[in-house]
């Protein structure tokens, strides 16, 4: 008997250790969540090959098909970004007002604008049909199901945001189910014209990625596991496109506010971007656009090759396992709009990040910048965009003068008949392509004679390993 009561009193007391062992793990995951545990299982999707049987002789019949069991899908795609290209109620520094600015609307330092080239550039929109200011945004039946939704991998747009003739709409239908991989990267990894020319950080190698690409995506892990969806408006900001961190997703939601084991490692955070030590290299297995000279267009006696010079767009310069640029950012930038004055001889920045050393909500983040010398007013001094494609457009006559003045109407730019070439910049800052652990940045990467970080351009002194770090320069009034 007294053997069995020492072996309950032995149970019972392992017991209690393991309940307390239990309440520690249990407090330390609620500091320092399992990042994998917040992601949502993928769902078996609904089979809609019985639902659509009859061949559609519209893309707009399989939007409004689509519309009689999902009738609110429709009006809630109206009211994003993805449908409007523009965001409304946007503020930049030092600009009296909000404005509503956008795709639809903005310069940009690779295709250089939208507005009177719609028939290629809104091959990428969710839309049917927009051809010009004509279009009907609030007709339903323009919305495009099918670009996020399709399974089939079959499915393509071609000018004005039409599927290409050859698309089978019925087989397209059948497959659809909820955005994959392959639905977000046919616009993002291809946008301005070819794959990795704008981000450097998205590109085909992430649909099938291995995990020295991207630790996220090498495992089974969809774009909308991260920018999270509800009523089709999509998390994430394009920092080129808004001004501000509304409607943002950040890494510390899955990770934690202080994810490292080291309390050293930890403090980095309050002024280190999780990006800038866990994304060292970007455009690791396909090039980048890096420079884009619009004002070598034109020239029949080269030799053409995508990567390198096209007659209809000039010389380019690409890159492939990059290091990026650092700068400090508070989730803000500023914005060039049209019709803003430039100094030519000066590179004009299109978006350049905000932030000094003494911007408490600033932190080191990695940059792709992308160079460019594109068109702008001799006389008015601000950039200029030409018709490109279509009639008349500089991609069928090559004469850029024409090309201004057939935009001038369509962007309400005026054009004094005397254009130039000038230098701007465009900043990309670097989310995805995050390295495994072991492959992150040591310290040795940033501090020390051979470190990577520029620290007087940052607004140190000198490297801050050896005088203190930001808390001590500030504290001396040392960094400017």
């Amino acid at each position: 008997m007294q053997k069995y009561k020492r072996g309950l009193l032995f149970g019972g007391f392992i017991l209690v250790l393991l309940l307390i062992f239990a309440g520690i793990v249990l407090t330390a995951n609620e500091s320092n969540p399992r990042p994998w545990k917040k992601i949502k299982k993928h769902r078996t999707h609904f089979n809609h090959s019985p639902v659509f049987t009859a061949k559609f002789d519209r893309p707009q019949d399989v939007t409004l098909a689509c519309l009689k069991c999902h009738p609110d899908a429709a009006k809630e795609i109206m009211k994003t970004p993805h449908w409007k290209w523009e965001r409304e109620g946007v503020k930049f520094p030092g600009r009296d007002g909000e404005f509503s600015v956008g795709k639809k609307n903005l310069p940009n330092n690779f295709c250089l604008g939208v507005q009177g080239n719609e028939r290629s550039c809104n091959s990428c929109h969710a839309g049917y049909g927009w051809k010009d200011k004509t279009f009907d945004f609030s007709k339903e039946e323009n919305v495009d199901c099918l670009i996020c939704h399709d399974w089939s991998g079959t499915y393509s747009k071609g000018d004005y945001g039409l599927p290409r003739p050859e698309v089978d709409l019925l087989a397209v239908a059948k497959s659809v189910g909820y955005p994959k991989r392959q639905n977000c990267g046919i616009c993002h990894n291809y946008g301005g014209g070819g794959m990795g020319v704008k981000h450097g950080d998205l590109d085909e190698s992430l649909i099938n990625a291995y995990v020295d690409v991207d630790v996220h995506m090498s495992k089974n892990f969809i774009c909308i596991d991260c920018h999270e969806t509800k009523e089709h408006k999509i998390r994430g900001v394009a920092y080129s496109l808004n001004g501000d961190h509304r409607n943002g997703i950040g890494c510390e939601e899955c990770h934690g506010e202080k994810p490292h084991k080291s309390e050293r490692i930890n403090k980095h955070i309050d002024s280190v971007a999780c990006q800038t030590c866990h994304i060292p290299f970007y455009a690791k297995r396909a090039g980048t656009k890096m420079f884009w000279d619009w004002s070598k267009a034109g020239d029949s006696s080269r030799k053409e090759d995508p990567h390198k010079y096209l007659k209809i767009k000039g010389e380019f310069v690409y890159g492939e396992n990059m290091i990026p640029e650092y700068y400090w950012f508070n989730l803000t930038v500023d914005r060039y709009l049209w019709n803003d004055k430039i100094d030519p001889a000066q590179i004009t920045h299109m978006n350049p990040p905000r932030g000094d050393v003494k911007d408490k909500n600033a932190k080191i983040w990695p940059f792709k910048v992308h160079i460019a010398i594109q068109p702008y007013d001799k006389k008015y001094n601000y950039l200029l965009q030409p018709i490109t494609a279509g009639e008349g457009g500089y991609w069928k006559e090559f004469n850029w003068d024409k090309a201004f003045r057939l935009a001038e109407p369509i962007t309400g730019i005026k054009y004094s008949g005397s254009y130039g070439f000038a230098k701007t910049d465009m900043h990309w800052p670097l989310s995805h392509m995050v390295a495994p652990k072991n492959e992150a940045l040591k310290c040795n990467d940033c501090h020390g004679a051979n470190g990577r970080m520029n620290w007087k351009a940052l607004g140190y002194e000198d490297d801050p390993i050896d005088i203190g770090g930001r808390e001590k320069i500030l504290s001396l009034g040392g960094a400017k």
